[in-house]
């Protein structure tokens, strides 16, 4: 397969199937654009295997462990696999450590094996797998001035992101058999299982929540001090990234942290405001 009609493909499937990332990735130049979709398409895949409900857990497994070899062979193992390929160029320009793309296979088995977290700390590794192997991959395209100083801020922003995202999908991962709010936090504020099941907003929930979006804005400002150490059509890529998340945030406080009655979505004007207000 040419390489770009392997690009071609992964940007398509960023466009249908991530519109927040796909408007955020917009900005950069054509080189770093076409491989921080190929990231995606690649994380999409684990992602989909993982929450494949038609295959058994067996075979998740199996078709994780697949993800990861791929990644451990290539660029031999790209075939003619569009996802692989445009990965395989773009791990090649770019020096995108082969680690992050372990961990994100490694959060999908997570994801397949464990329904339920104890601690921040617990789901915080859970986090790191899923969402800060991303910031580490992306960031490596971004090609900072500082890449020891930009991979932690890097990760902790990736943390901040999918802390945002755990608290817009409760309602859908609920439905999936998935608590992903540590079990230690919903004791304390005596949220309960029922609660969830009936998409209860009670104060107790407000009070869950509120905790939950001041963790998130904790890591994403921490996460922010990666802006400096980046060219201007990359910041401002992750500024597009962060602010679409921070809208969000702010939405789901606005609406009383009900996320069960609709699912928090910014619409385009939106999206360009809570840019501009971050």
């Amino acid at each position: 397969m040419r390489v770009d009609d392997a690009y071609a493909e992964v940007a398509g499937i960023t466009r249908r199937e991530a519109r927040n990332f796909a408007w955020g990735i917009a900005v950069l130049p054509r080189p770093k654009r076409r491989a921080v979709a190929a990231l995606y398409a690649f994380a999409r895949r684990v992602d989909d295997i993982a929450d494949n409900p038609g295959l058994s857990a067996d075979e998740r497994r199996r078709g994780l462990q697949d993800c990861r070899e791929g990644v451990d062979a290539l660029p031999a193992a790209a075939g003619e696999d569009p996802v692989l390929v445009a990965l395989a160029d773009a791990t090649a320009r770019y020096s995108i450590p082969r680690g992050a793309l372990r961990d994100l296979v490694s959060g999908g088995l997570m994801d397949v094996d464990t329904t339920r977290y104890a601690t921040w700390e617990e789901l915080r590794e859970y986090c790191r797998c899923v969402a800060g192997a991303v910031g580490l991959a992306c960031t490596a395209v971004y090609g900072p001035t500082d890449a020891a100083a930009a991979g932690p801020r890097a990760e902790t922003l990736g943390l901040a992101l999918q802390q945002i995202n755990i608290m817009r999908d409760v309602a859908e991962d609920w439905r999936l058999g998935r608590v992903y709010l540590p079990q230690e936090e919903l004791e304390r504020f005596g949220v309960t299982v029922s609660d969830l099941a009936a998409g209860r907003v009670s104060p107790a929930w407000h009070a869950l929540m509120e905790e939950q979006g001041r963790r998130a804005e904790r890591l994403m400002r921490d996460g922010l001090e990666l802006l400096p150490l980046l060219d201007r059509r990359s910041a401002l890529c992750v500024r597009a990234f962060a602010g679409i998340y921070k809208g969000l945030l702010v939405q789901m406080r606005g609406r009383g942290y009900d996320v069960f009655t609709r699912r928090p979505q910014l619409s385009a004007v939106g999206k360009v405001r809570a840019v501009a207000a971050l």
